[in-house]
């Protein structure tokens, strides 16, 4: 099973792929023309379920809102998930306007500014604090409000987690308190008016080994129960992050979350609920759950030969989809699942390059991909686009419109 696989979680008809049973053509229609992207609301459903059935009861389910945070999403998930992770002002919004209570919903990310602060304290989300600083703000901030504020500790754990497509803890970071500054600061905080309820720790994300994930949750688990030791009250919150992958390129291969969540279940039995039995266990995921129910589409507005290559100009780019065009953290560039929308019925039997119209070379949708034939006004999808897409990318280069999203 290939990332192409993907392609199959999507309906055709009469050659013409459907989103939420709505085909390609149909749809740019109804939302005004191409660029767009498209979102499965079956699909989301579709994946938290597939979770809920292999996870144990006890975990829950956090939706990290930064992968999507476009409200109908966000909404569609509140039915669905136990809360959500925010990391600014408007995500907290969007998050609040939900039926997630709001002690089920944590803000995280380092640099938040006095005014976040302020809004999170004031709605009763739990921070998690990410420095010194920003842990010595809330105490003010709570003398302020008269409000006792309940946050968690976000660690930078004392080890790394190779195979992750992005490394978010071990060595020098941005992202947490490093866990060897833990203890000195949770007796600061002791004699302050804040309950500091547990912690986070998050050591990277898109992996797509089990193995790894595995070795992580377990570094994880002995990291938090060594750091609850000079913890003043019971551990009540414990966050384990997520970096759940999803299959981008030809080689990569879904993860086995059954392996996953079987470690879990054990890390669960032997070590957290014997130490810590009243404590509320999370995984926050944001890409597994939206990145593969989504796609972008643009439509071909030029088709030109160079030189012995033939290129496809589209009317999108990587203003819209910058992670696809490989400039959103690939080491090296690789091609996004990509098809021709109205002719998935079509044998593949030209190799073309898919480029934006953006005054860059950068802007490569797809390099040297065999598809079937296609000319202006065919319909190009991107596969694996709901999650880091719109919201993750230059949106106001070159002054180009913005594209629409909808949710079917």
């Amino acid at each position: 099973m290939t990332a192409h696989s993907t392609v199959a979680s999507f309906a055709t008809q009469s050659g013409h792929l459907c989103v939420g049973g709505v085909p390609l053509d149909l749809l740019a229609e109804r939302v005004g023309g191409t660029p767009f992207f498209a979102y499965d609301r079956g699909l989301l459903t579709e994946r938290i379920a597939q979770l809920r059935a292999v996870m144990p009861p006890e975990i829950e389910l956090s939706y990290a809102v930064k992968a999507n945070p476009m409200p109908a999403v966000v909404h569609h998930l509140s039915g669905l998930v136990d809360g959500f992770d925010v990391a600014s002002a408007l995500e907290l919004r969007t998050a609040l306007n939900t039926t997630i209570p709001p002690i089920r919903v944590s803000f995280a990310g380092p640099g938040k500014t006095p005014t976040e602060l302020r809004q999170a304290m004031a709605a009763g989300v739990m921070v998690e604090i990410e420095s010194a600083t920003e842990a010595r703000r809330l105490i003010e901030i709570g003398q302020l409000l008269r409000i006792r504020c309940r946050a968690a500790i976000r660690v930078n754990p004392d080890f790394e987690i190779k195979g992750s497509g992005m490394r978010l803890g071990g060595g020098p970071q941005q992202f947490g308190i490093d866990a060897e500054q833990v203890p000195t600061l949770l007796k600061e905080l002791s004699k302050a008016e804040m309950d500091v309820t547990g912690f986070h720790v998050f050591a990277g994300s898109q992996n797509l080994n089990a193995n790894v994930l595995a070795e992580a949750q377990r570094k994880t688990i002995d990291l938090v129960l060594r750091l609850a030791e000079t913890l003043p009250s019971p551990v009540e919150y414990l966050n384990l992050g997520g970096g759940f992958g999803i299959p981008y390129f030809e080689m990569d291969r879904p993860l086995d979350l059954t392996a996953v969540a079987a470690n879990l279940a054990e890390l669960l039995e032997k070590k957290i609920r014997v130490h810590h039995p009243q404590a509320r266990v999370i995984i926050e995921l944001g890409r597994y759950i939206v990145g593969e129910c989504g796609v972008y589409v643009t439509r071909i507005v030029d088709r030109k030969e160079s030189r012995g290559r033939t290129f496809l100009v589209v009317d999108g780019g990587l203003h819209h989809q910058l992670a696809a065009s490989g400039n959103f953290g690939q080491v090296i560039r690789r091609n996004y699942p990509i098809a021709i929308g109205n002719r998935m019925d079509d044998r593949a039997t030209e190799t073309v390059s898919i480029v934006g119209k953006l005054c860059t070379p950068l802007d490569v949708l797809g390099d040297r991909v065999m598809l079937p034939p296609a000319d202006v006004g065919d319909l190009v999808v991107v596969f694996q686009a709901g999650a880091y897409g719109f919201t993750a990318s230059p949106t106001a280069f070159l002054g180009q419109p913005e594209p629409a999203e909808v949710l079917l």
